[in-house]
């Protein structure tokens, strides 16, 4: 017999529904206004007002500026580098330091796990990793972007509980057939543990292509600053003459705003894509990586 729900039931998931719309139109209209004014006419931008349902004279003219100006496309290429070269040294490095963490004849392991839970709440500060990474002459170089974030302390916990879930059965039938720690790691671990890897690549991912504080405080070169370096300068420092050359002074404030929108959206959207791909290992990971066997 089919249960009557009663009116509290009703009014509560009527309230939850409204609350989850409102959330959702909140969190997306910042987006969808800055995608309508980044395809909007520049004059026709200026003059309006309000709530903006619709690109208001579209034009694609700010997106060409952006895509031919040389510090953009350098940009590009830089944050791709440090996406995929800095999430392969992150994932490497995480996994191989989790895996010793997970096994259980590790000396001081526990002492190990707090000096490295410490890490969590007290950082070196600024100027203390300032000197260090100019004595090791890592200063103005690519690496100074990817060595000192090898680790993230709350990934490599989440790495090693999912690498404990795996049965270690599985580790002594690898270890008479002769595998080695490598082997176990690369061939019986690392395969068993796929969602919570794509889980980590997301998190890595996300966290270099939006990182822009420590190629400002690294880098003097701007051959090498990161697409979000470059996004900075455009929005808090409008140094966008390059990209303004060739347009009357009257007209460079009201092309400047479509550029800048323009800007958010090609430095946004790229990560976005990136998201769908790996969803279906997201909450599976993160339910492993809270399990343990």
């Amino acid at each position: 017999m089919r249960n009557k729900r009663g009116v509290g039931e009703i009014s509560f998931d009527i309230l939850n529904t409204v609350l989850m719309l409102a959330l959702i139109a909140t969190t997306l209209y910042p987006f969808v206004y800055i995608l309508f004014a980044s395809l909007s006419d520049a004059v026709e931008l200026m003059k309006h007002r309000g709530i903006m349902w619709a690109p208001k004279g579209f034009s694609l003219e700010a997106y060409k500026t952006v895509f031919s100006n040389e510090s953009m496309i350098t940009g590009y290429k830089n944050t791709i580098f440090y996406v995929v070269v800095g999430s392969v040294f992150n994932l490497l490095m995480t996994s191989m330091g989790a895996y010793v963490l997970s096994r259980r004849n590790v000396l001081l392991k526990k002492p190990i796990m707090i000096m490295i839970m410490i890490t969590m709440f007290f950082g070196g500060g600024l100027i203390p990793s300032y000197l260090l990474i100019n004595d090791l002459g890592l200063m103005n170089t690519r690496a100074a972007l990817i060595i000192p974030g090898a680790i993230s302390t709350w990934n490599l916990i989440v790495m090693r509980t999912s690498f404990q879930a795996v049965p270690y059965s599985l580790e002594e039938s690898a270890r008479i057939d002769g595998a080695n720690d490598f082997t176990i790691l690369f061939r019986v671990i690392i395969p068993l543990s796929l969602p919570v890897l794509a889980v980590m690549t997301l998190f890595y991912a996300v966290g270099h292509w939006n990182s822009y504080f420590g190629a400002l405080i690294y880098l003097t070169d701007a051959s090498k600053f990161p697409l979000q370096l470059v996004l900075r300068e455009v929005l808090l420092t409008n140094n966008m003459e390059e990209m303004l050359t060739g347009i009357s002074s009257e007209a460079r404030h009201q092309v400047a705003q479509t550029i800048k929108y323009a800007t958010i959206m090609v430095a946004t959207v790229p990560i976005l894509v990136l998201y769908p791909f790996l969803q279906k290992y997201f909450v599976k990971g993160v339910m492993i990586g809270s399990l343990k066997e």
